[in-house]
């Protein structure tokens, strides 16, 4: 008798093995009822079997083992992403659902031990079912962390976009604070550290509302209008100077500046790229926009020692920095997310962005069309 055979015959006895381990497997606070446990047991076992029974060659078998299993839309990969479904529907976490894989693995070959002579072709049968469990896992914690990343993105998202409004007000609030000509010194003082304040925490949690749609798979809308991408760089670094008052920016703006594009994205592209450089290099910042009849083009650049090559590749990513090795750590109030949202507002714009780096400064250079298209 095959092993797939085997399941098919034993299917109530392992069915029995596999409630009695998941009962303990579950968690403590959620109650699942046997007829649920029962039959994700069947349905699991089943698609097993099924998968067994497919003949594999010598090559197939070799992909599967290198992470290349079926079609991803298979019958059997849907199995394996639906119990994943369930169990995070029901509140459990990804090691449990690993150990409810790994009790049944257990209870099919221990009786299969018992019921069989174990020669070669047993032995074959053996890496059959692990291929089929190992594979079923990959598929089922595949599932399992995409629901749980989107959840927290959700989360997230929701987050940053319910702190626009305090803050906003705060934001507001500061401006007033700082424009009464009746204040002391100290409160002058006091209000405009506050409104920088305010200003660099609206900064991040734009950053992060912008962060979380793109995880979403959100298209990042725009809103294109005719704009003056002059007015706009000067306007970023006004809006740098306002938290780093002591930057050294300098704005140098040639040609045909006039284009199609969503002017507050823009101004956001600039703002961190310029609060990029005040904040990882040193000396002044160049802000240069040159206008020519199909592209514009925008540099920011800054001293400082050169971004490590290495660091590059992954410059736009979310969640990292790149500092020399030689730099002296400092903190950031970044999360790292600037540059990462600058690419999306690029190619938003049906634009590029890229970076080059040595000994000579630091240069991101972004280029859109001067017609949206």
């Amino acid at each position: 008798m095959t092993l797939s055979d085997f399941i098919e015959t034993d299917m109530e006895a392992l069915v029995d093995d596999w409630t009695e381990d998941a009962r303990t497997l579950s968690p403590k606070d959620i109650s699942l009822d046997d007829a649920q446990l029962r039959n994700s047991a069947r349905e699991l076992l089943k698609g097993i079997a099924e998968d067994m029974r497919e003949r594999q060659t010598d090559a197939q078998q070799r992909a599967k083992s290198h992470g290349d299993g079926p079609d991803p839309d298979s019958a059997f990969n849907r199995i394996g992403r639906g119990h994943a479904d369930d169990r995070h529907s029901h509140g459990f976490e990804i090691n449990e659902l690993i150990a409810e894989y790994r009790a049944l693995r257990a209870s099919v070959l221990r009786r299969w031990q018992r019921n069989c002579e174990l020669d070669a072709t047993a032995f074959q049968e053996m890496i059959r079912f692990n291929e089929a469990v190992d594979q079923m896992v990959a598929e089922s914690v595949r599932e399992f962390s995409a629901i749980t990343e989107r959840i927290r993105d959700l989360f997230t998202g929701v987050l940053a976009h319910d702190l626009r409004s305090p803050v906003g007000a705060i934001l507001n609030s500061a401006r007033v604070i700082v424009a009464d000509e009746n204040l002391s010194h100290a409160s002058l003082r006091a209000g405009a550290n506050l409104q920088r304040s305010a200003e660099r925490v609206k900064i991040l949690i734009d950053d992060l509302f912008l962060f979380t749609r793109t995880r979403l798979g959100n298209a990042l809308p725009v809103q294109p209008d005719q704009c003056d991408v002059e007015r706009i760089c000067h306007g970023a670094v006004d809006e740098v100077c306002a938290t780093h008052p002591d930057a050294h920016i300098r704005v140098k703006a040639t040609g045909k500046l006039t284009t199609t594009c969503d002017g507050e994205r823009m101004h956001q592209l600039i703002v961190n790229l310029v609060a990029n450089g005040v904040q990882h290099g040193s000396g002044p910042v160049g802000v240069e926009a040159v206008g020519e009849e199909a592209w514009i083009t925008i540099t920011v650049s800054n001293g400082g020692l050169p971004i490590p090559a290495r660091a590059l590749a992954t410059l736009f990513d979310p969640l990292t920095r790149a500092t020399s090795s030689q730099e002296p750590r400092r903190s950031s109030p970044g999360m790292g997310l600037g540059l990462y949202i600058c690419r999306y507002i690029a190619h938003a714009h049906n634009g590029t962005i890229e970076v080059r780096s040595d000994e000579n400064g630091t240069f991101f250079t972004v280029k859109i069309p001067r017609v949206a298209t």
